[in-house]
């Protein structure tokens, strides 16, 4: 029963997340309300061994469909592996709970200046030559590697904002980008929790199998509808994220 319960959450966090990122909000919670005795470590392991099966395959859908820009990217996602290394190497030397209390505030400036800015993300027009926009891409990756690494909530969510905010990116192409990046911290934080034994691989496995159907899903609706039904879905993401984050700071 259990295994159904967390494949179907599977599946339906692999659709969000294949559109705008934030999985986490809905397959994290199940894992823990299904496997409440587990090691919290062991269940954030299986869930980044299934998801990025699915981020993968997102990540792979738009690339078909989307001009990626390779020689932006791949650097990029490149930084974001090295900074997932580094953010879990300082998580076991520092308390990232100060960030808890933080975050909701982030999360809600991001959104307020989504809102007021009804432009942003509508058109995709890359505003920096080739050698700066690929240095502002490793930037980002490396930053929110570290922090995925490091914390984690709502990485997904920032990669898109910054893609949109900084280089130009509508936000079909900036989810398009967060699917690399993602991809290249889930590695990073699998090879972790693997090398410590801290990932089921038969449960993970069929939430794999689950999360990439959700991602096929997601992935299609993003593309068809593209970059205005991708923002509003964005916007929805980051308001669930504000209340979930707030509540775990200041109400648990």
């Amino acid at each position: 029963m259990e295994l159904a319960f967390v494949a179907l959450a599977s599946l339906m966090a692999g659709l969000v997340d294949a559109i705008v990122g934030g999985g986490g909000l809905i397959l994290v919670p199940a894992l823990l309300a299904a496997y409440p005795a587990a090691a919290p470590a062991t269940l954030f392991g299986t869930n980044k061994s299934a998801s990025v099966w699915g981020t993968g395959m997102a990540a792979a859908q738009y690339a078909r469909r989307v001009r990626m820009r390779w020689p932006v990217l791949l650097p990029a996602a490149l930084a974001a592996l090295a900074g997932s290394l580094a953010g879990a190497w300082a998580v076991t030397l520092t308390d990232p709970g100060f960030l808890r209390r933080l975050l909701p505030f982030i999360l809600l400036a991001v959104l307020l200046y989504t809102l007021a800015r009804r432009d942003l993300g509508r058109v995709h027009a890359p505003r920096h030559a080739l050698g700066r926009e690929t240095l502002l891409a490793c930037a980002i990756g490396l930053g929110l590697g570290c922090y995925d690494g490091f914390f984690g909530p709502g990485t997904g969510s920032f990669f898109i904002f910054l893609f949109v905010r900084l280089l130009g990116y509508d936000f079909l192409n900036a989810s398009a980008a967060a699917k690399l990046l993602n991809v290249a911290t889930n590695l990073a934080a699998i090879a972790l929790f693997a090398a410590t034994g801290h990932v089921w691989w038969r449960i993970g496995l069929v939430m794999a199998a689950a999360n990439v159907a959700g991602s096929l899903i997601g992935t299609r609706l993003a593309l068809r509808h593209g970059a205005g039904f991708v923002r509003g879905a964005f916007i929805a993401v980051v308001g669930a994220l504000i209340l979930k984050t707030g509540w775990d700071a200041f109400f648990r």
